[in-house]
Protein backbone atom coordinates (compact mmCIF):
# COMPACT_ATOMS: atom_id res chain seq x y z
CA UNK A 1 0.00 0.00 0.00
CA UNK A 2 1.29 3.45 -0.92
CA UNK A 3 -0.06 6.73 0.39
CA UNK A 4 0.30 9.42 -2.28
CA UNK A 5 -0.33 13.04 -1.34
CA UNK A 6 -3.03 14.78 -3.37
CA UNK A 7 -2.75 18.52 -3.97
CA UNK A 8 -5.84 20.05 -2.35
CA UNK A 9 -5.81 22.83 -4.97
CA UNK A 10 -5.60 20.53 -8.01
CA UNK A 11 -8.66 20.50 -10.30
CA UNK A 12 -9.10 16.74 -9.84
CA UNK A 13 -8.21 16.68 -6.15
CA UNK A 14 -11.65 15.45 -5.10
CA UNK A 15 -11.60 12.46 -7.46
CA UNK A 16 -8.01 11.41 -6.65
CA UNK A 17 -8.61 11.81 -2.92
CA UNK A 18 -11.72 9.61 -2.92
CA UNK A 19 -9.95 6.98 -5.03
CA UNK A 20 -7.25 6.80 -2.36
CA UNK A 21 -9.85 6.46 0.40
CA UNK A 22 -11.49 3.57 -1.46
CA UNK A 23 -8.22 1.75 -2.15
CA UNK A 24 -6.44 2.28 1.17
CA UNK A 25 -8.87 3.74 3.70
CA UNK A 26 -6.56 6.76 3.89
CA UNK A 27 -6.16 9.99 1.95
CA UNK A 28 -3.25 12.41 2.18
CA UNK A 29 -3.61 16.07 1.23
CA UNK A 30 -0.87 18.62 0.61
CA UNK A 31 -1.32 22.39 0.24
CA UNK A 32 -4.29 22.06 2.55
CA UNK A 33 -5.90 25.03 4.33
CA UNK A 34 -5.01 24.11 7.92
CA UNK A 35 -2.53 26.61 9.36
CA UNK A 36 0.73 25.15 10.63
CA UNK A 37 1.25 28.18 12.87
CA UNK A 38 -2.12 27.67 14.56
CA UNK A 39 -1.56 23.94 15.07
CA UNK A 40 1.93 24.51 16.49
CA UNK A 41 0.49 27.07 18.90
CA UNK A 42 -2.20 24.63 20.01
CA UNK A 43 0.41 21.93 20.58
CA UNK A 44 2.46 24.21 22.80
CA UNK A 45 -0.47 25.55 24.82
CA UNK A 46 -1.94 22.10 25.43
CA UNK A 47 1.47 20.63 26.28
CA UNK A 48 1.56 23.20 29.09
CA UNK A 49 -1.94 22.13 30.12
CA UNK A 50 -1.04 18.43 30.24
CA UNK A 51 2.08 19.29 32.25
CA UNK A 52 -0.05 21.09 34.86
CA UNK A 53 -2.34 19.94 37.65
CA UNK A 54 -5.15 22.02 36.15
CA UNK A 55 -6.05 19.09 33.90
CA UNK A 56 -7.45 17.22 36.90
CA UNK A 57 -10.05 19.95 37.36
CA UNK A 58 -11.62 18.81 34.09
CA UNK A 59 -11.94 15.06 34.76
CA UNK A 60 -14.17 13.61 32.09
CA UNK A 61 -17.92 13.49 32.42
CA UNK A 62 -19.14 9.88 32.22
CA UNK A 63 -22.43 10.97 30.66
CA UNK A 64 -21.20 13.44 28.04
CA UNK A 65 -17.61 12.20 27.58
CA UNK A 66 -16.15 15.72 27.52
CA UNK A 67 -13.10 16.82 29.46
CA UNK A 68 -9.84 15.18 30.53
CA UNK A 69 -9.13 11.43 30.36
CA UNK A 70 -6.07 10.44 32.37
CA UNK A 71 -3.76 7.53 31.58
CA UNK A 72 -5.66 5.53 34.21
CA UNK A 73 -8.98 5.78 32.34
CA UNK A 74 -7.79 6.01 28.74
CA UNK A 75 -8.87 3.52 26.10
CA UNK A 76 -8.03 -0.14 25.78
CA UNK A 77 -8.12 -0.94 22.07
CA UNK A 78 -10.60 -3.60 20.96
CA UNK A 79 -8.96 -7.03 21.29
CA UNK A 80 -6.23 -5.78 23.65
CA UNK A 81 -5.91 -6.04 27.44
CA UNK A 82 -3.39 -3.25 28.13
CA UNK A 83 -4.48 0.38 28.21
CA UNK A 84 -2.87 2.72 25.71
CA UNK A 85 -0.08 4.93 27.09
CA UNK A 86 -1.85 8.22 26.56
CA UNK A 87 -4.02 10.90 28.08
CA UNK A 88 -6.35 13.21 26.22
CA UNK A 89 -8.96 15.95 26.32
CA UNK A 90 -12.29 15.82 24.52
CA UNK A 91 -13.37 19.19 23.18
CA UNK A 92 -16.91 19.92 22.04
CA UNK A 93 -18.24 23.47 21.54
CA UNK A 94 -20.90 22.70 24.17
CA UNK A 95 -18.43 21.06 26.59
CA UNK A 96 -16.01 22.23 29.24
CA UNK A 97 -12.69 23.81 28.32
CA UNK A 98 -10.09 25.93 30.12
CA UNK A 99 -10.98 29.55 29.40
CA UNK A 100 -7.44 30.48 28.36
CA UNK A 101 -7.44 27.77 25.68
CA UNK A 102 -11.02 28.02 24.50
CA UNK A 103 -10.88 30.64 21.74
CA UNK A 104 -7.95 29.09 19.89
CA UNK A 105 -9.31 25.54 20.04
CA UNK A 106 -12.83 26.72 19.18
CA UNK A 107 -11.59 28.47 16.03
CA UNK A 108 -9.62 25.38 15.04
CA UNK A 109 -12.63 23.11 15.61
CA UNK A 110 -14.85 25.34 13.46
CA UNK A 111 -12.42 25.58 10.54
CA UNK A 112 -11.41 21.91 10.57
CA UNK A 113 -15.01 20.79 10.86
CA UNK A 114 -15.76 22.87 7.75
CA UNK A 115 -12.93 21.14 5.88
CA UNK A 116 -14.07 17.71 7.08
CA UNK A 117 -17.59 18.40 5.82
CA UNK A 118 -16.18 19.42 2.43
CA UNK A 119 -14.18 16.18 2.21
CA UNK A 120 -17.27 14.17 3.12
CA UNK A 121 -19.07 15.90 0.25
CA UNK A 122 -16.23 14.72 -2.03
CA UNK A 123 -16.85 11.17 -0.83
CA UNK A 124 -20.54 11.57 -1.55
CA UNK A 125 -19.86 12.93 -5.04
CA UNK A 126 -17.64 10.02 -6.06
CA UNK A 127 -19.49 7.16 -4.40
CA UNK A 128 -20.64 4.72 -7.11
CA UNK A 129 -24.41 4.57 -7.64
CA UNK A 130 -24.69 1.14 -6.01
CA UNK A 131 -22.87 2.49 -2.93
CA UNK A 132 -24.88 5.71 -2.78
CA UNK A 133 -28.02 3.57 -2.80
CA UNK A 134 -26.94 2.15 0.57
CA UNK A 135 -26.86 5.57 2.23
CA UNK A 136 -30.01 6.25 4.24
CA UNK A 137 -29.60 9.95 3.40
CA UNK A 138 -27.02 12.18 1.74
CA UNK A 139 -23.69 11.85 3.54
CA UNK A 140 -23.36 15.62 3.88
CA UNK A 141 -26.74 15.83 5.62
CA UNK A 142 -25.67 13.23 8.19
CA UNK A 143 -23.39 15.79 9.84
CA UNK A 144 -25.53 18.92 9.45
CA UNK A 145 -25.50 20.75 12.80
CA UNK A 146 -24.07 17.64 14.48
CA UNK A 147 -23.01 18.19 18.08
CA UNK A 148 -21.23 14.84 18.16
CA UNK A 149 -18.15 15.76 16.09
CA UNK A 150 -15.23 15.45 18.49
CA UNK A 151 -11.86 17.18 18.65
CA UNK A 152 -9.44 15.14 20.72
CA UNK A 153 -6.22 16.70 21.99
CA UNK A 154 -3.96 13.68 22.53
CA UNK A 155 -0.88 13.63 24.74
CA UNK A 156 1.47 10.67 24.76
CA UNK A 157 3.74 11.28 27.77
CA UNK A 158 7.45 10.45 27.82
CA UNK A 159 8.26 6.84 28.66
CA UNK A 160 9.89 6.37 32.06
CA UNK A 161 10.14 2.59 32.36
CA UNK A 162 7.05 2.18 34.56
CA UNK A 163 4.82 1.24 31.63
CA UNK A 164 3.15 -2.17 31.55
CA UNK A 165 5.01 -4.76 29.46
CA UNK A 166 3.79 -4.80 25.85
CA UNK A 167 1.75 -1.60 26.30
CA UNK A 168 2.15 0.94 23.51
CA UNK A 169 1.04 4.49 22.94
CA UNK A 170 -1.94 3.45 20.83
CA UNK A 171 -2.59 -0.20 20.07
CA UNK A 172 -3.83 -1.19 16.63
CA UNK A 173 -7.37 0.09 16.11
CA UNK A 174 -9.88 1.56 13.70
CA UNK A 175 -11.71 4.84 14.27
CA UNK A 176 -15.44 4.85 15.06
CA UNK A 177 -16.66 7.87 13.10
CA UNK A 178 -17.17 8.83 9.42
CA UNK A 179 -13.89 10.64 8.67
CA UNK A 180 -10.89 11.57 10.80
CA UNK A 181 -8.86 14.69 10.01
CA UNK A 182 -5.32 14.63 11.39
CA UNK A 183 -2.60 17.24 10.95
CA UNK A 184 0.91 15.96 11.50
CA UNK A 185 1.84 15.30 15.13
CA UNK A 186 4.90 16.96 16.64
CA UNK A 187 6.71 13.59 16.80
CA UNK A 188 6.60 10.47 14.58
CA UNK A 189 5.09 7.13 15.56
CA UNK A 190 1.89 6.77 13.52
CA UNK A 191 1.76 3.62 11.40
CA UNK A 192 -0.86 2.28 8.97
CA UNK A 193 -1.51 -1.44 8.49
CA UNK A 194 -0.35 -2.57 5.08
CA UNK A 195 -0.75 -5.97 3.47
CA UNK A 196 -0.11 -9.06 5.55
CA UNK A 197 1.76 -8.21 8.74
CA UNK A 198 3.43 -5.09 7.36
CA UNK A 199 3.15 -1.60 8.87
CA UNK A 200 3.80 1.64 6.99
CA UNK A 201 5.27 4.69 8.74
CA UNK A 202 3.25 7.88 8.21
CA UNK A 203 5.75 10.74 7.67
CA UNK A 204 5.81 13.37 10.39
CA UNK A 205 5.62 16.20 7.86
CA UNK A 206 3.19 19.04 8.43
CA UNK A 207 2.83 19.51 4.70
CA UNK A 208 0.68 16.37 4.67
CA UNK A 209 -2.79 16.19 6.17
CA UNK A 210 -3.89 12.64 6.97
CA UNK A 211 -7.54 11.69 6.50
CA UNK A 212 -8.88 8.23 7.22
CA UNK A 213 -12.14 6.35 6.98
CA UNK A 214 -13.92 5.45 10.21
CA UNK A 215 -16.05 2.41 10.92
CA UNK A 216 -19.32 4.33 10.54
CA UNK A 217 -18.56 5.19 6.90
CA UNK A 218 -17.42 1.63 6.28
CA UNK A 219 -20.75 0.44 7.70
CA UNK A 220 -22.80 2.96 5.71
CA UNK A 221 -21.00 2.16 2.44
CA UNK A 222 -21.27 -1.60 2.83
CA UNK A 223 -17.48 -1.85 3.06
CA UNK A 224 -16.72 0.10 -0.12
CA UNK A 225 -14.75 2.60 1.96
CA UNK A 226 -12.54 0.52 4.30
CA UNK A 227 -11.72 1.56 7.85
CA UNK A 228 -7.99 0.87 7.91
CA UNK A 229 -6.14 -0.26 11.03
CA UNK A 230 -3.51 2.10 12.47
CA UNK A 231 -1.44 2.47 15.63
CA UNK A 232 1.11 4.69 17.40
CA UNK A 233 4.27 2.85 18.38
CA UNK A 234 6.59 3.64 21.27
CA UNK A 235 9.69 5.75 20.58
CA UNK A 236 13.14 4.27 21.00
CA UNK A 237 16.37 5.50 22.56
CA UNK A 238 16.59 9.18 23.47
CA UNK A 239 13.19 9.84 21.85
CA UNK A 240 11.57 8.06 24.81
CA UNK A 241 12.00 11.28 26.78
CA UNK A 242 9.81 13.24 24.33
CA UNK A 243 6.11 13.89 24.56
CA UNK A 244 3.92 13.49 21.50
CA UNK A 245 0.87 15.67 20.80
CA UNK A 246 -1.70 15.05 18.08
CA UNK A 247 -5.01 16.62 17.18
CA UNK A 248 -7.54 14.34 15.46
CA UNK A 249 -10.98 15.64 14.56
CA UNK A 250 -13.54 12.82 14.45
CA UNK A 251 -16.42 13.74 12.14
CA UNK A 252 -19.57 12.20 13.64
CA UNK A 253 -23.12 12.03 12.28
CA UNK A 254 -26.16 13.01 14.30
CA UNK A 255 -27.24 10.22 16.70
CA UNK A 256 -30.47 9.39 14.85
CA UNK A 257 -28.75 8.81 11.49
CA UNK A 258 -29.34 5.30 10.16
CA UNK A 259 -26.01 3.76 9.11
CA UNK A 260 -27.33 0.36 8.05
CA UNK A 261 -30.00 -2.22 8.81
CA UNK A 262 -27.98 -3.04 11.93
CA UNK A 263 -27.09 0.34 13.40
CA UNK A 264 -27.96 3.93 13.99
CA UNK A 265 -25.04 6.26 14.72
CA UNK A 266 -26.06 6.29 18.39
CA UNK A 267 -26.27 2.52 18.80
CA UNK A 268 -22.98 2.04 16.96
CA UNK A 269 -21.17 4.59 19.11
CA UNK A 270 -22.52 3.13 22.35
CA UNK A 271 -21.41 -0.37 21.35
CA UNK A 272 -17.90 0.78 20.52
CA UNK A 273 -17.51 2.84 23.70
CA UNK A 274 -18.39 -0.23 25.74
CA UNK A 275 -15.76 -2.21 23.84
CA UNK A 276 -13.18 0.50 24.58
CA UNK A 277 -13.99 0.46 28.29
CA UNK A 278 -14.69 4.20 28.61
Amino acid sequence: MELIAVDYNAPDADKLFVESLHKTGFGVLKNHPISQQRVSSIYQHWQDFFNSNEKNDYAYDKKNHDGFFSTQVSETAKGFKKKDIKEYFHYYPWGRCPEALKQEISDYYRDTNTLASELLAWVEKYSPAEVSAKYSQMLSSMVTNSEQTLLRILHYPPLDGSEEPDAIRAAAHEDINLLTILPSANEPGLQVKGTGDSWIDVPCDFGNLIVNIGDMLQEASGGYFPSTTHRVINPQGSDQTKSRISLPLFLHPNPEVVLSDRYTAKSYLQERLRELGV
